[in-house]
């Protein structure tokens, strides 16, 4: 079925009513140059489908916003097709089903976001029925317990491995990653954490906020010589959500035997050019250090165990969601970007009206 575009590009206005009988999509118009602008996408609407065999109709509550889409943007074999709802995780619930595994009413887990309608099969592309944990917020399945707790979990206990007494460092750690990886990481019993981010209200969100140990300003100074000061007798482990400067500054300050969990590389977003490798990469050899990269698609089968792990601490009060919410499936753009510039504590998510 052919979409309409609404009237404005960029944005849903807010004029526009959302019904039950309309379903609305953002989709990519153009391959950004740079930073994306609204003008690189456009909503579209269709009338809501209705399940065919072995699929069930889900109406969204929660989109996620990630980084990765902007690397996605730019299209290539894993890229985003142009004037094709975008995909992005996503928590909704089935209003309608033909997929004997999915009943009316369950909340379910996907990936076919950034649309208020989606049509799901059970098991294809990671739809599954959420466990519902008593008193745990809906925010929770698409941040600590969602993909961004499971990468930082996958880092933290089977890339780095980190054991209790060891020091840590992670870029990015205002972020949803990297406020995950902070939570988890005190769980598991690190001795010290210590986190950089892109303001003084996210340095002191971290120390005061979040418990981070230590936490600096990357703006401030040349990031090694920062870690070196918050760090002087080294870290154990480099959970890395940046790359460039912050690679090179994590390898100058690790001690030998470390670990880098390679999970993404903000520094080379948006055409940005950092160098392609760090300066001081043959310290890896030096100091018998080990990097590996993460992709959270490997690591799904750890979903109940991460639950398992944090759900009890959810609960108590221990660790918190840490998102940040837009309010309005129209503003589903506008948190892209602003999750881009890093206007968001935690992780960045959309709450459908409705």
């Amino acid at each position: 079925m052919n979409a309409t575009p609404c009237p404005t590009p960029g944005f849903l206005p807010s004029l526009v009513i959302m019904t039950t009988q309309t379903a609305y999509a953002v989709h990519q118009s153009a391959r950004p140059t740079g930073f994306p602008t609204a003008a690189d996408f456009r909503l579209a609407r269709t009338p809501v489908p209705s399940p065919t065999p072995g699929t069930a109709l889900v109406e969204n509550l929660l989109l996620s916003v990630d980084p990765y889409h902007r690397g996605m943007m730019d299209g290539g074999d894993d890229g985003f097709a142009l004037g094709t709802p975008l995909e992005g995780r996503s928590v909704g619930r089935v209003t309608a089903s033909r997929d004997p595994g999915l009943r009316e009413g369950d909340l379910v887990f996907h990936r076919e976001g950034w649309r208020t309608h989606a049509l799901v099969t059970r098991g294809v592309a990671g739809t599954r029925v959420l466990r519902g944990h008593e008193g745990i917020p809906l925010e929770s399945y698409l941040s600590i317990l969602g993909g961004t707790g499971l990468t930082a979990y996958a880092a933290l206990t089977r890339t780095a491995r980190l054991r209790a007494g060891e020091d840590l460092f992670v870029s990015a750690a205002a972020g949803g990653v990297g406020t995950a990886t902070g939570h988890i990481a005190r769980l598991l019993g690190a001795r010290r954490i210590i986190g950089s981010a892109g303001s003084a209200a996210k340095v002191a969100h971290l120390t005061g906020a979040l418990g981070f140990d230590a936490a600096f300003d990357y703006h401030d100074g040349p990031v090694g010589e920062q870690l070196a000061a918050a760090a002087p007798d080294g870290i154990d482990v480099y959970v890395d959500n940046v790359g460039g400067e912050h690679l090179e500054g994590a390898i100058e300050v690790l001690r030998e035997y470390g670990r880098i969990a390679w999970v993404g590389a903000i520094s080379m977003y948006n055409g940005d050019r950092s160098p392609a490798a760090p300066r001081n990469l043959f310290e890896v050899v030096h100091k018998s250090l080990r990097l590996e990269g993460v992709l959270v698609r490997n690591h799904t089968n750890l979903q109940d165990e991460l639950e398992d792990f944090l759900v009890p601490h959810l609960r108590s009060g221990r660790i918190g969601t840490d998102t940040t919410v837009v309010q309005g499936f129209e503003q589903t753009v506008e948190a892209f970007l602003g999750m881009l510039r890093g206007d968001n504590m935690g992780k960045m998510l959309v709450r459908i009206d409705g």
